[in-house]
């Protein structure tokens, strides 16, 4: 695509040519008016086009801030092809620190959408009209939700050659085979053949620097093996990400207060006690234990439980042991200061 001129919103971008575009969406009731930031770099040299979205839900705003970073790293100047960048899709909800537009609708359940539908519907055909079919591939960026914290993993389609070619490149230590849901961003990419990658990490309404930090080099990993960006000169012994075989939610057997025994990204095996349920008397408690060896991939952040509730998202691998050792790795590298991503202070 990059050796044309393209059409978004009407404006034409040519090759050689940078633009922050305001797309029109649905006013507010105040009559305000609303636009969807779209930030468009395009390469006078061939290559794919690439869109990095973030805010699908509108409170999950690490993305925010990964996207802020791209955009200012100086490799951009290197760039083959196209780049199209959504910091806040879901503008409705990032305004009013809510993952749902103001009808209560979830955006990423509303794709394709409709120009006729309703207001999430309408975003959603937007975003696939002006967006996705104009992109060879994708990253969608999320984390978890208000109260639960997601070790940086990548969501994919892993049986498409190509999707699980970017997914091993984005190097987060855990790749889930996750089937796509009814509505999503991803299954309507996957209708159109277009390569996506769901990158979750984090939590809602926090800043995580691990989870942006690894985000940002994960997408420049993406974008340097699809050849848009040069291949990097530090050589670094780099560890392969592990793909879960199955994951499992270890729920609340009563509700209380929760004190948690085991951090996000523990390795935990089969029957281990990973947290305690006490009422505010401490005379009954109750265990919270593993029932399958794995990794901690997700966790409430809250300690305040209700009975059924999900507590520990446990993802289980070939061999534990072997998965521990992978995050182990991500987690000492991810921090460290380099030179090509950390021109700031780190958010803390």
């Amino acid at each position: 695509m990059s050796g044309s001129t393209i059409h978004i919103g009407g404006t034409a971008i040519a090759p050689g040519e940078s633009v922050t575009l305001d797309l029109p969406v649905a006013s507010l009731y105040s009559h305000a008016p609303m636009t969807l930031p779209v930030h468009v770099i395009r390469s006078k040299r061939d290559g794919p086009s690439l869109f990095v979205s973030a805010a699908v839900h509108g409170d999950e705003i690490n993305g925010v801030e990964i996207i802020r970073r791209l955009l200012r790293l100086p490799q951009l100047k290197k760039l083959r092809g196209t780049l199209l960048a959504i910091p806040i899709v879901n503008v409705y909800g990032f305004v009013s620190r809510s993952r749902y537009l103001p009808d209560r609708r979830d955006l990423n359940r509303s794709f394709p959408g409709s120009d006729r539908g309703s207001m999430a519907a309408r975003l959603a055909e937007l975003f696939i009209k002006e967006i996705v079919d104009q992109s060879d591939y994708g990253i969608d960026l999320h984390t978890g939700a208000v109260h639960r914290e997601n070790l940086p993993q990548i969501r994919a389609n892993l049986d498409d050659p190509e999707t699980a070619r970017i997914a091993h490149a984005f190097h987060v230590p855990v790749l889930l085979n996750a089937n796509v849901r009814d509505g999503s961003l991803r299954q309507v990419a996957a209708e159109r053949g277009i390569p996506i990658l769901l990158y979750e990490a984090g939590e809602a309404l926090r800043f995580d620097e691990h989870s942006i930090r690894a985000g940002v080099k994960g997408i420049v990993a993406v974008m340097r093996e699809l050849r848009m960006l040069p291949a990097s000169s530090r050589l670094r012994k780099r560890t392969e990400p592990l793909i879960a075989r199955a994951t499992t939610w270890e729920r609340a057997g009563r509700s209380g207060i929760l004190r948690v025994t085991a951090p996000l990204g523990a390795r935990v095996r089969r029957n281990e006690v990973i947290g305690v349920i006490a009422d505010p008397f401490g005379q009954q408690e109750l265990e919270v234990r593993a029932h399958a060896a794995g990794i901690i991939i997700g966790r409430t952040n809250l300690p305040l439980v209700n009975e059924g509730e999900g507590l520990f998202h446990v993802a289980r691998f070939e061999s534990a042991k072997l998965a521990g050792d992978t995050v182990e790795a991500f987690q000492a590298d991810a921090l460290p200061i380099h030179p090509d991503f950390d021109d700031e202070p780190p958010i803390v």
